[in-house]
């Protein structure tokens, strides 16, 4: 039986980074970004089917291939593994395992901070606007996901199709539920990001890009805490992230925050003649 935390998870990060299109098909999701990421261009089964796999995935098949895009399904433990081998049988591979490491906040202690500004009552949600940490590292915090940051985080990632860099920031911006976006910054450049999703009790951490000039510096520490620090200030009690299988420097980081593994999700994979 899967555990009701894992089914848990699985619907906040559905709702922490919408696609730019969507299509409900018999309880599954056909989500389409432009090979964004594989989490936004994928199946993700969110209920029982009624109508039989073998002609589900044959439409789901067909959608993809008018998408001129691979056809991904992705594979959680909430998935009946008998579907991952049927998928393998029919040629479909195995891509970007990822690890899905959560917490709970009740005990966690912030790393101590040297001071908080904050803004006139009622803006920035009550956040704090910059934190102070040792070794002179000042936390950005703000409420909204701006062009500003996108752009900047862009620069982080290397993001640089032109179609992403026309539709995500759409993407960002459908985010439904109440955002902390965080940045360390040098000067007027952003070295380093992050950005917490607080979805009813559970904060998803997300975003954390460190500019490679300014590793070794502990700014992923600082941002995590920091997110933390404000998502509990709102109410989360739990914590989730997802790191890909193999990161061992990241996930060395959370695991020193005191995230533990909960468990892996993966897609499965297959090219299509292009129309």
């Amino acid at each position: 039986m899967v555990s009701k935390s894992i089914q848990k998870i699985e619907e906040l990060s559905i709702n922490a980074w919408p696609s730019y299109k969507i299509e409900i098909y018999d309880k599954w999701l056909l989500r389409f970004s432009h090979q964004y990421t594989y989490r936004t261009n994928c199946v993700e089964q969110i209920g029982a089917s009624s109508l039989s796999l073998e002609e589900k995935i044959r439409y789901c098949q067909d959608v993809y291939k008018k998408y001129n895009t691979p056809c991904n399904f992705k594979i959680s433990p909430i998935v009946n593994k008998d579907f991952d081998k049927m998928l393998a049988d029919k040629g479909y591979l195995v891509k970007h395992e990822t690890e899905v490491m959560s917490m709970s906040l009740e005990g966690y202690r912030p790393l101590p901070n040297l001071g908080e500004e904050f803004a006139p009552q009622g803006i920035n949600s009550n956040l704090p606007m910059r934190v102070h940490y040792d070794n002179n590292v000042i936390i950005n915090v703000e409420d909204t996901i701006t062009d500003r940051w996108i752009g900047e985080l862009f620069s982080l990632n290397h993001t640089t199709n032109p179609t992403h860099l026309r539709i995500v920031p759409s993407m960002f911006k459908a985010i439904p539920k109440t955002t902390i976006v965080t940045s360390i910054r040098d000067k007027d450049k952003m070295v380093a990001s992050g950005l917490g999703i607080l979805d009813r009790d559970d904060l998803g951490i997300y975003a954390i890009y460190i500019d490679p000039d300014y590793r070794r510096r502990h700014y992923a520490s600082y941002i995590c805490n920091n997110l933390i620090t404000q998502g509990m200030r709102l109410g989360a009690r739990y914590t989730y992230l997802q790191v890909v299988k193999g990161n061992a420097p990241a996930i060395n980081l959370y695991e020193s925050l005191g995230y533990n593994y909960h468990y892996s999700y993966w897609f499965r994979s297959k090219e299509f003649d292009i129309l």
